[in-house]
């Protein structure tokens, strides 16, 4: 049967996806038949409960997972101690005469131990015998890596252009400020010329005036002097 696509979880769903986990749990089995049996009955894919236990449920349950896998090793070992008071009790028989197999009690023993290993290793002790902590990975969960990775690289790519914009500006305002500088350079030069220039041209022009003072002294000096008598001529004054 096709399993039609469901994105509301409600709270009742959560919660029976919870206790279907807790009770595969309790009984030894392992949280893939706990998503297989939910996903049947909600009818969802066993990796979209995978998902949600995972991603939102399980951090809820923490005390009540731990208090699962306790009572999980506490019914193993009330069964272990039962099959050994059965075997104790039980007439004996040798195998080779009545073809039977191996005694229960070996069974026994060799479970307890490797029970006793699992317990003195427990990062281990879910995932090889009961292959729990399995990750579940969705389609939708990959989809919105993927387009949060494309929308990184488009931000880191419009950053790259902008940094690049900006350099482009920077140096073509310093390509303008070295153009300045060449210019500020040419007028101080011509200002200095142009100093020059005017002192020179004070200085001609003090000299000129000098010597046309100097003419009109001349001039004043060659010009004849009259006095007038008392009769009323005019008699020229020897300097």
């Amino acid at each position: 049967m096709v399993k039609v696509r469901q994105d509301a979880w409600s709270h009742e769903d959560d919660l029976l996806l919870a206790e279907t986990v807790l009770r595969h749990i309790r009984e030894g089995s392992t949280q893939l038949k706990a998503f297989d049996e939910v996903g049947d009955h909600l009818n969802r894919t066993s990796a979209a409960c995978g998902f949600r236990w995972n991603a939102e449920i399980r951090k809820k349950y923490d005390q009540a997972i731990d208090l699962a896998k306790r009572q999980r090793k506490e019914k193993k070992r009330a069964l272990a101690k039962q099959q050994k008071v059965a075997t104790t009790t039980a007439p004996t028989f040798t195998r080779e005469e009545h073809q039977l197999p191996a005694p229960a009690s070996s069974l026994v023993v060799e479970e307890e131990e490797f029970e006793t290993v699992a317990m003195e290793a427990p990062e281990y002790a879910d995932t090889a015998v009961y292959q729990e902590e399995v990750p579940v990975v969705s389609f939708d969960h990959i989809i919105r890596s993927l387009k949060e990775l494309k929308r990184q690289t488009q931000s880191a790519n419009q950053s790259q252009s902008h940094i690049k914009q900006i350099e482009e500006e920077n140096q073509q305002l310093q390509n303008e400020n070295n153009q300045l500088q060449n210019k500020l350079r040419k007028m101080e030069k011509q200002y200095v010329m142009i100093q020059e220039d005017y002192q020179v041209l004070m200085q001609v022009m003090d000299r000129a005036r000098k010597m046309i003072a100097f003419d009109e002294d001349e001039q004043f000096s060659s010009k004849p002097a009259f006095r007038m008598e008392k009769n009323g001529n005019l008699e020229q004054v020897a300097r």
